[in-house]
């Protein structure tokens, strides 16, 4: 299907967006879903949003002969677009019309995999649904048929196909609970195992799946287009200091990321709040990176990330940084604690960030003088071999080490 897309710049919006990056991103969302052909891009300066149509009558002719010439079946609006303005527009041009929210649940609809991930785009879509429903469908305020037993003298159409939504919604909610369980169950088990879980987040197609895939080994989707990953992935890592971690890549963030995907994906994004630490991927070679980091502080903020909450910011996507500008972005990184520039595609930076990690996540450590004797040689390969001893003194009978240890090694040393 050939598709339009239309990003309105509407002057008195405070939330107003760098236009041509704006319309940018709404076509790389259009060419997120399969099957459709962005056949033209527009930026519609507005004065104002008219409340029955959006656009002024001149501009709606003027758009109605571009989708007459270029053959289009899909008009995408990269915006909030009410019911009644989406019932117009759509009989004014004669084609289906998506909005901003429309647009991210199609996409979520087509990639969410787990039945989780199904069940959740399943709710919000419903959520959606039923708003348009309450507030545009007036064709259908008509009576059904009934006796007048229940109800009063008969149900209206609109009341009939919204109990219907609600009764949808209450079942999956139900479903939903039962995979939460079966979620919360395996955090229950994961906690029983002594590994840190590393999180990554960030502004979707930021590179968190490739980074994800280069540390890990995984074969996690990783595509340059919004919203590659929508299912969590976690898989065992093992940091240069030999601590063992659990890594996370989840899905990406949006700006005006729809409430109702806010809400179904809280669960899932429950893996943020349980990480001992969050590394929030930039793609620092896009323009708009500094207000995609803002969007992604907002969204950690509105799910209840703590501000005290361990944090990293990673500067990725380095080769595709101009060369000129790569030194002075490596540098710019140097001299801020706590952000390091990478690239996950050629691992420039990787051993470094690591390393960072490694030192974040490392357990507090004891001293202890152990006596062994000599024919503890098992007992003393092993402190050696965990690299802890730090001084060794030989007697007679026995030897004398000194050891800086965690609580699990000394409890791993006490068992064997």
């Amino acid at each position: 299907m050939r598709a339009l897309v239309i990003h309105p710049d509407l002057k008195n919006d405070r939330t107003r967006r760098e236009p041509t990056a704006a319309l940018a991103e709404a076509v790389a969302l259009a060419a997120a879903l399969p099957n459709l052909e962005v056949a033209g891009a527009e930026v519609v300066r507005l004065p104002r949003a008219q409340p029955g149509l959006l656009f002024g009558k001149g501009k709606i002719a003027e758009l109605k002969a571009m989708i007459e010439r270029l053959e289009i079946g899909l008009v995408l609006v990269d915006g909030p677009v009410t019911p009644v303005q989406q019932r117009n527009l759509e009989k004014e041009w004669g084609v289906k019309l998506l909005d901003r929210t429309g647009l991210i649940l199609e996409i979520f609809a087509d990639r969410a995999r787990t039945r989780e991930g199904v069940l959740q785009v399943e709710l919000a879509a419903l959520t959606y649904q039923r708003t348009r429903l309450v507030r545009a469908w007036t064709h259908l305020e008509r009576q059904r048929g009934g006796l007048g037993f229940v109800g009063g003298p008969g149900e209206t159409q609109i009341e009939a196909d919204r109990r219907a939504i609600d009764e949808a919604v209450t079942r999956i909610k139900r479903q939903l609970e039962r995979v939460v369980k079966t979620r919360a169950l395996h955090r229950s088990a994961r906690k029983k195992v002594p590994y840190p879980i590393v999180a990554l987040v960030g502004y979707t197609n930021a590179g968190k799946s490739t980074l994800f895939n280069h540390l890990t080994g995984a074969d996690v989707f990783a595509k340059d287009m919004l919203f590659a990953t929508l299912d969590p992935t976690m898989r065992a890592l093992r940091l240069p200091d030999g601590t063992n971690v659990i890594l996370s890549d989840t899905v990406g963030f949006i700006s005006d990321l729809p409430t109702q995907l806010v809400a179904a994906f809280r669960a899932t994004l429950e893996e943020v709040l349980d990480a001992d630490l969050i590394c929030h991927v930039r793609d620092i070679s896009h323009p708009q990176t500094e207000e995609q980091a803002a969007d992604v502080a907002a969204i950690l903020a509105n799910l209840g990330v703590s501000q005290t909450a361990a944090k990293l910011e990673v500067w990725n996507k380095l080769d595709l940084v101009p060369d000129d500008a790569r030194a002075a972005l490596a540098t710019a990184a140097e001299r801020k604690p706590g952000v390091y520039a990478i690239s996950a595609v050629t691992g420039e930076g990787l051993p470094t960030l690591l390393t960072a990690i490694s030192e974040i996540l490392a357990p507090p450590r004891h001293e202890s003088r152990l006596t062994l004797r000599h024919s503890d040689g098992r007992k003393r390969a092993w402190l050696f071999g965990q690299g802890i001893v730090t001084s060794e003194e030989q007697g007679e009978e026995t030897t004398t080490l000194t050891v800086e240890w965690t609580d699990r090694q000394e409890k791993a040393f006490r068992e064997l």
